[in-house]
């Protein structure tokens, strides 16, 4: 699933819940639906089913790659809001016809023919030839990490009866005229998938339906564990940390015993000891904090120049700073406090003895 605007929902051969890759086992899911929906189901501005494979290999003279390959409608294209750079788009003849033609990324393009026009060109994929009617424009690396721009478009039939050989499709792009609505036709699409597939309840669903919130409310699931897990391991390692503070300071008062007593014999009260002390334990968080910090900086420029080579912005934030500091100040008061009274308690006469 990629390309999720507020209006996009896309239903996926396959159940359960979670997100893709689809489960190419399952065959349930037919042009028909597509056009059921269509049907009954209003507000809904295009319903567009696509065919696919996600390693295909194909070929050109003395050249060949694996791609990932679409069978697609006319309407894909506003679907998607995915145009031409080069050429023409899928038409309704080619479509009607199972017309020999095809449409490739900027990555196959590239890997296939190199500076040469493709347009015109004739490909090969299944040893099916088929012309290339048009380039697609970049659309660059998806969230995931995969090439949005290594696939091979092709008119639906010419894919499903020409090269997969199948009689069913792997998802059903829809967009819906309301994004107010897009629960209720949810819903609605649900219920249609159901009777059509004859499942009932508590019989797992063979689709799986998503959305803009659907997502979203994955992406919230993830990030609320993902933010309990790292808080753990901040407080841990905050833990650990503070404990080793405690103890380096606890033998620093006992090897500066006497030092206390001379400083109390001369007249510092116990309250400029435990200053002197909790003062020292700062000191040294916020050092750590100084050295992380500017460790951690260094990282994020050595990461933003790479990520402009892959075209991945990095944002660099004050406020993880302002925070590592606030932080510090904390683990030094807390556990810097035992280690400050231990020396401020010390007798002075037993001190110096």
């Amino acid at each position: 699933v990629n390309n999720f605007g507020p209006r996009a929902m896309m239903l996926i051969a396959g159940g359960g819940k979670d997100l893709p890759p689809p489960d190419l086992t399952v065959t349930t899911l037919m042009p028909s639906d597509a056009e059921a929906i269509r049907r009954e189901v209003p507000g809904l501005d295009i319903v567009t089913p696509m065919a696919w494979s996600f390693r295909m290999g194909v070929k050109y003279e003395t050249e060949q790659i694996q791609c990932v390959l679409w069978g697609v409608e006319p309407d894909w294209h506003e679907a998607y809001s995915w145009y031409m750079e080069e050429g023409d788009p899928i038409s309704a003849e080619d479509v009607a016809t199972l017309n020999r033609v095809c449409l490739i990324g900027r990555t196959v393009k590239r890997d296939l023919f190199g500076d040469e026009d493709p347009v015109g060109k004739r490909l090969y994929i299944n040893q099916v030839a088929l012309t290339v009617k048009g380039v697609l424009e970049a659309k660059g690396t998806s969230p995931g990490g995969g090439d949005f721009d290594n696939r091979v478009i092709l008119p639906i039939t010419t894919a499903m009866r020409r090269v997969l050989n199948v009689d069913y499709v792997g998802a059903i792009r829809i967009q819906t005229s309301d994004p107010s609505r897009m629960a209720e036709q949810n819903e609605q699409i649900r219920v249609l998938m159901r009777e059509r597939h004859h499942i009932v309840p508590p019989q797992e669903d063979d689709f799986r339906i998503y959305s803009a919130l659907v997502i979203a409310e994955m992406a919230r699931g993830i990030s609320r564990t993902l933010t309990w897990l790292l808080v753990s391991l901040v407080v841990l390692s905050l833990s650990i940390g503070g404990v080793v503070l405690m103890n380096i300071l606890l033998v620093s008062v006992g090897e500066r015993t006497r030092e206390i007593g001379l400083r109390r014999a001369l007249g510092a009260s116990r309250r400029d000891i435990f200053t002197q002390f909790l003062t020292e334990s700062l000191a040294v968080t916020l050092s750590g904090m100084i050295l992380g910090s500017l460790i951690g900086w260094g990282v994020c420029l050595v990461l933003e120049r790479l990520a402009e080579r892959i075209k991945f912005n990095v944002m660099v934030s004050w406020e993880p700073f302002v925070l590592g500091a606030v932080t510090a100040l904390a683990v030094g008061v807390i556990f810097g406090v035992q280690p400050a009274l231990r020396a401020a308690r010390l007798n002075p006469s037993e001190a110096l003895r």
